[in-house]
C-alpha cells in the first residue's frame, strides 16, 4: 500500500517547517500565532453547524477563507521567503468587515456587557470572539518575541472579526428569540 501523504515523519522531534521551508521549533511563536488561527478557523465550522442563514453561513465560509489566508501569512518569514499575494489581508477584508458589524449593529443599541451564551450559535460565536482575541494576541507576542512588524491590516483584521462575533452572538440570539443577560454589575 502506497504511504499517505497526510503524515510526512518530518515533524516527529518537535520541528516543522514555514511557508518556503524554513525549520522551526514546535513551540516557535509564529507557530503558536497561525495555529491560534487555526484553532479559530476550526471554531468558525462549528459556528456554521449551528447557523441556518444562507447569508451569514456565506460570510462566514468567506472569513474561513480569509483566516486560511491570515495563516498562511503568519507562516511566512518574509526575512526568508516571498510573501505570496493569496496571503494578503487587504482594507477590502476589513471593510468587509465593517459593514457586516454595521448591518448587525444597526438594529441593537449598546446597554451593556453581556454574558457569553444563549442559543447555540450565538455560544459559539462567544468562543470564536474570545479564540480570535486570543489569536490577536498571539500575533503581538510574535511581534514582540521575533521582533517583526506584522501588517497593520492583518492586526485590523483580526481585531475586527473578534467584534463581528460579538454582534453576530446579538443577532443569532435575537433570530433565536433568545434575551440576552446583563452583566449585574453589583454581583450579590
Amino acid at each position: 500500500m502506497k504511504k499517505s501523504v497526510i503524515y510526512t515523519r518530518t515533524g516527529d522531534k518537535g520541528m516543522t517547517s514555514l511557508v518556503g521551508g524554513k525549520r522551526v521549533p514546535k513551540t516557535h511563536a509564529r507557530l503558536e500565532a497561525y495555529g491560534t488561527v487555526d484553532e479559530l478557523n476550526a471554531f468558525v465550522g462549528w459556528l456554521m453547524s449551528l447557523v441556518e442563514d444562507a447569508a451569514i453561513l456565506s460570510f462566514l465560509q468567506n472569513v474561513q477563507h480569509k483566516l486560511f489566508s491570515l495563516g498562511s501569512y503568519l507562516a511566512t518569514d518574509q526575512s526568508h521567503t516571498d510573501l505570496r499575494m493569496e496571503s494578503r489581508i487587504t482594507d477590502e477584508n476589513i471593510q468587509m468587515l465593517e459593514q457586516a458589524i454595521d448591518e448587525l449593529d444597526a438594529a441593537s443599541k449598546w446597554k451593556g456587557f453581556i454574558l457569553p451564551g444563549g442559543a447555540p450559535g450565538a455560544a459559539a460565536c462567544h468562543i470564536c470572539r474570545t479564540v480570535c482575541r486570543r489569536t490577536e494576541r498571539r500575533m503581538l507576542a510574535l511581534e514582540e518575541i521575533e521582533h517583526v512588524e506584522l501588517d497593520e491590516k492583518a492586526k485590523c483584521f483580526i481585531n475586527r472579526l473578534s467584534d463581528y462575533f460579538f454582534v453576530l452572538a446579538k443577532k443569532l440570539n435575537q433570530l433565536a428569540g433568545v434575551e440576552e443577560i446583563y452583566w449585574d454589575k453589583s454581583c450579590k
